[in-house]
């Protein structure tokens, strides 16, 4: 059955609709022995001979959905980066298909990120129109007054315009030393600098680029650890850092829950 080849390379887990789109307009695609680097072409995979960067496109027989603990420090990303550095890609050499990540997790911070070779359910997570909650957890400078939270959760002004509202909750508060915040770790007596800090839970609904970094900056909190734990109701859990675990479809779908609805 013929359908469009971004759609082909998506199942194929090359990526979701877009990086395949791209694939195609890059002039990276063969179909059929002849260069293919423009969009609405439709193909038959059972039929059609399928080329990326010359090695063949096969179909999964079965989609695979993973949750990973990305630690940060590596580059959400299926390319090799050109300074050497980690990508989320090195913890999945072994994996017995082809899967890429869904949306994306900034460098330094950690948490889930789902991976998957399905391209549907990858637009369906990441597209606006789902609205779909990620929740962070962020350790911060200083402790937020409650006037803080209410005006993150009517939305913040940024250089690239008003956030969307969010749902934000004070956590814990505490000491952190300042060696975690990138200063002399001890004062003139010895003693270990501290300062005072506190666990911010966050979630929003966007995906501006270091959105809760911004938000939290904007209000006079320095985010000093970042951490996503939940997309929808799917959570992290207790899945040690590093490590991924395959998701039932099930399991999958708490993705597209809101939070809120799935706890009453």
């Amino acid at each position: 059955m013929e359908e469009r080849l971004q759609k082909t390379l998506a199942r194929a887990g090359l990526g979701a609709r877009r990086k395949c789109e791209q694939l195609i307009v890059e002039g990276r695609v063969v179909v059929n022995g002849s260069v293919c680097d423009h969009l609405g072409v439709k193909v038959d995979p059972a039929v059609d001979r399928i080329e990326v960067d010359s090695v063949p496109v096969r179909l999964p027989d079965d989609a695979y959905i993973v949750m990973f603990n990305k630690p940060a420090g590596s580059l959400t990303t299926m390319e090799i980066d050109r300074n050497g550095r980690e990508t989320v890609m090195d913890y999945f050499r072994d994996f017995p298909v082809r899967i890429f990540p869904v949306g994306r997790l900034d460098f330094d911070t950690e948490g889930l990120l789902l991976l998957t070779n399905d391209g549907a359910f990858s637009q369906k997570v990441t597209h606006p129109s789902q609205k779909v909650f990620k929740t962070y957890e962020a350790l911060i400078s200083g402790v937020p007054e409650e006037w803080v939270l209410d005006e993150l959760r009517k939305g913040v002004c940024l250089d690239d315009g008003m956030t969307s509202p969010a749902r934000a909750r004070l956590l814990s508060v505490g000491k952190t030393p300042m060696s975690a915040y990138g200063k002399r770790k001890t004062g003139r007596d010895g003693k270990t600098i501290e300062i005072d800090t506190a666990l911010v839970e966050i979630s929003i609904r966007e995906g501006k680029k270091r959105q809760v970094r911004r938000m939290l900056r904007a209000m006079g909190h320095h985010v000093i650890a970042l951490k996503r734990v939940a997309i929808g109701s799917l959570k992290l859990g207790d899945l040690p850092l590093t490590r991924y675990r395959l998701l039932s479809i099930e399991e999958a779908g708490l993705a597209f829950e809101d939070a809120d609805a799935a706890n009453q």
